[in-house]
């Protein structure tokens, strides 16, 4: 167990001695409905005495153990101090249906809101939801946590203009190493492991169908990875790249066919480079290899996107990049249209250059030379 999981639990029980009941009623005004999901629910509200804004969480305690409760309550409170994760504020009660505790209110919405479906956002509004993320999520993983629920309705907005994001809903986050029942097997954001995960355990087992709670898995940082490359392609472009990580996804499939021809000739280039002649029966080979193209959904995407999705989206989950990746990545185009603009102007620059290189002169001289004949 990490020190932080050590602290967290000391926190837990500590908190739990001073659990207090209130009438919500007495103390907010519970303005409108956040959001919801199968936690429970969030509610805008003011609190009656300092007319502080806040989100109150309601957990309904019947599906609701206090353990679960608190531990997302002293996560959220002690330990998400990066400015791009939410934070609780030191409210926590009880009432006979439900556990609550208040945070940080985000006003505007989440993600999913502003994402354009089959558009999605701006490409210096992704980069910079994408930059913001990188370091919450890195900071989660410095912590030995793992966020596991890393998608757009858990980004909350905090302005209009999507520019100051923060990840929240931490009801899933556990620690690194922890054995969990995997989620999400019928997602896009569902790691490829999974499917490998039940595949193993059918086998151990013989022919008999395995039910998907008797399939465990180990928490990694791998899990959040996969998750902000899924991102990185929705804010892109307003669309998922498939249904399902799974050999049965037909979108999946040709990713995983692409991912696997762009990795084996990276390395056969590799080795041939290291030989001073090479082989000629690996180098026809290179030849002759059928060429696999981008999937026709990673299509509108430029190189530079190309390459950090593959980082990020490794099926293997020991060799997938880290959140810090994506800060690599920040400034150049993410989107193909972006990409030709800069060859164009790169290319304009650099025929510009040549003519004054040999003497023709450029576009500040031939203004030169004209002022001069009208003078």
């Amino acid at each position: 167990m990490t020190e932080s999981m050590q602290e967290l639990d000391e926190l837990c029980y500590l908190t739990s001695q001073s659990m207090t009941s209130l009438v919500t009623s007495e103390h907010f005004k519970v303005l409108k409905k956040l959001g919801e999901g199968s936690y429970g629910k969030v509610m805008l509200a003011v609190h009656k005495k300092r007319g502080t804004p806040m989100a109150l969480k309601f957990f309904p305690r019947h599906s609701t153990t206090l353990l679960s409760f608190l531990r997302e309550y002293n996560l959220s409170l002690s330990f998400c101090t990066h400015p791009s994760l939410t934070r609780a504020l030191g409210i926590f009660f009880s009432t006979p249906s439900h556990y609550i505790f208040a945070q940080q209110a985000a006003l505007y919405g989440d993600l999913y809101d502003v994402i354009v479906s089959e558009v999605g956002v701006t490409e210096e509004q992704a980069q910079s939801v994408m930059s913001q993320l990188s370091g919450a999520v890195s900071h989660l993983h410095s912590l030995g946590f793992v966020h596991r629920d890393i998608k757009p309705e858990n980004v909350f907005l905090y302005d209009r203009r999507c520019r100051w994001v923060k990840l929240g809903d931490f009801g899933l986050v556990r620690a690194r190493g922890t054995q969990v029942r995997p989620v999400w097997y019928n997602s896009p954001f569902c790691v490829p492991e999974v499917e490998h995960a039940k595949e193993e355990r059918k086998e151990s087992n013989g022919d008999e169908e395995e039910e998907e709670e008797e399939t465990w898995m180990l928490v990694e940082p791998s899990l959040d990875t996969w998750a902000l490359g899924v991102l990185v392609y929705c804010l892109l472009t307003g669309c998922f790249p498939w249904e399902e990580s799974t050999s049965d996804d037909s979108g999946f499939r040709s990713y995983r066919n692409w991912f696997n021809y762009m990795k084996n000739k990276e390395e056969r280039e590799a080795g041939l480079n290291g030989w001073s002649h090479g082989n000629q029966e690996d180098r026809r080979a290179n030849e002759e290899e059928a060429e696999v193209p981008v999937p026709s959904q990673f299509e509108s995407l430029s190189s530079l996107a190309l390459t950090l999705l593959r980082k990020l989206l490794n099926p293997s989950p020991c060799h997938r990049a880290g959140p810090d990746e994506i800060l690599s990545y920040l400034g150049g185009a993410w989107l193909l249209e972006t990409e030709k603009e800069e060859k164009r102007k790169e290319k304009k620059a650099q025929e510009e250059a040549r003519k004054i290189r040999e003497g023709g002169g450029g576009v500040e001289e031939d203004r030169e030379r004209e002022g001069k004949r009208e003078r």
